[in-house]
């Protein structure tokens, strides 16, 4: 095992896979010369040269149709946004061609082609860049969609994408873990999508997360802990297939189910997952199903206010104790 950051995690699952088939290549504003906005694509260009790791217009809509025939044409693209802020502009190559090209040709034409970039907030960057899009990304059959929290799985899965999935796979990472240290085998691995992990084990309470709100789940079990509550902690990482088997199976042993995410409240991925889980396993419940979400409104530039949007320990360590009916 090596101890790698976030970002070459990345890197390095894009050049194993472009190594070892000639087809696959990484398209972006600035991926090239500049070695990539967040430097996730470091020192790519110099090993593989102008024609597969391209430097694009800021034109997101364009370079993502480009994209998409390539992929319809025998290729296997990899798209970085900026932002996925940005990626609302190429909504139309996504949602209207390559999510649906398998179904409209009668499972002829496949578009494996990952879409891949930071997403929703990272400080103090306005309404305008700081959105979480896993549940608008959800709601779209015919696509993937991926959501780490850490570099081990981000490039397991990442490779995953690249290399064995057919279908257009959207991959959302955190610019605000980028520099986050993680342990890697020096073997090759990939990583099933589709699959939660169980980051903790527990007995009281199952806390279901993904992205970097698995932070504000950790430390909120680890603060429980405290007071002598076992949370389980289940990282989804794939949004989309979402792996119902493992949160119905902690459920059963807990019976108490809260969700965190960063994304907003109404049509969310909590709203999913608690629907689902009420249906499938609501003779198991204790309590009601509870959730942490981002408040429902616009993001703000002023710290203070962004920080009382986003969900953190405090308010979910408060939470999980409502869950559990504890004196607060």
């Amino acid at each position: 095992m090596r101890s790698i950051a976030f970002r070459e995690a990345l890197r390095e699952a894009m050049q194993e896979e472009m190594r070892r088939d000639e087809r696959v290549f990484l398209m972006g504003e600035e991926v090239a010369e500049y070695n990539g906005a967040y430097k996730v694509s470091q020192g790519m260009l110099a090993e593989f040269g102008a024609k597969r790791v391209i430097d694009t217009p800021i034109s997101e809509l364009g370079f993502a149709g480009v994209a998409v025939g390539a992929a319809q044409n025998g290729l296997r693209p990899i798209v970085e946004f900026m932002t996925w802020n940005f990626a609302v502009l190429p909504l139309d190559q996504i949602l209207n061609t390559a999510s649906k090209m398998l179904a409209m040709s009668g499972g002829q034409i496949a578009c494996p082609i990952v879409f891949r970039g930071p997403n929703g907030s990272a400080g103090q960057l306005g309404a305008q860049h700081s959105t979480a899009f896993e549940s608008l990304y959800a709601n779209i059959p015919g696509i993937k969609v991926v959501s780490p929290s850490n570099g081990y799985d981000a490039k397991g899965l990442l490779k995953q994408a690249i290399r064995y999935e057919e279908d257009p796979v959207i991959f959302m990472e955190s610019e605000v873990m980028y520099g986050d240290k993680c342990e890697v085998p020096d073997k090759e691995y990939y990583i099933p999508l589709g699959k939660a992990d169980i980051k903790k084990t527990g007995k009281d309470i199952t806390i279901v997360s993904f992205n970097k709100m698995m932070k504000v789940a950790l430390g909120a079990a680890a603060e429980l802990e405290k007071e002598g509550v076992s949370a389980e902690v289940i990282d989804l990482r794939t949004i989309r297939p979402l792996d119902w088997p493992t949160i119905l199976d902690s459920v059963k042993k807990t019976n108490r189910l809260l969700i965190v995410e960063e994304q907003w409240p109404f049509a969310s991925v909590s709203s999913e997952i608690t629907y689902r889980i009420q249906k499938e396993g609501f003779d198991y419940l204790d309590a009601p199903i509870r959730r942490i979400t981002s408040a429902d409104a616009p993001m703000h530039y002023a710290p203070n206010l962004a920080a009382l949007a986003i969900p953190d320990v405090e308010r979910t360590v408060k939470l999980a104790k409502e869950v559990m009916y504890m004196k607060k």
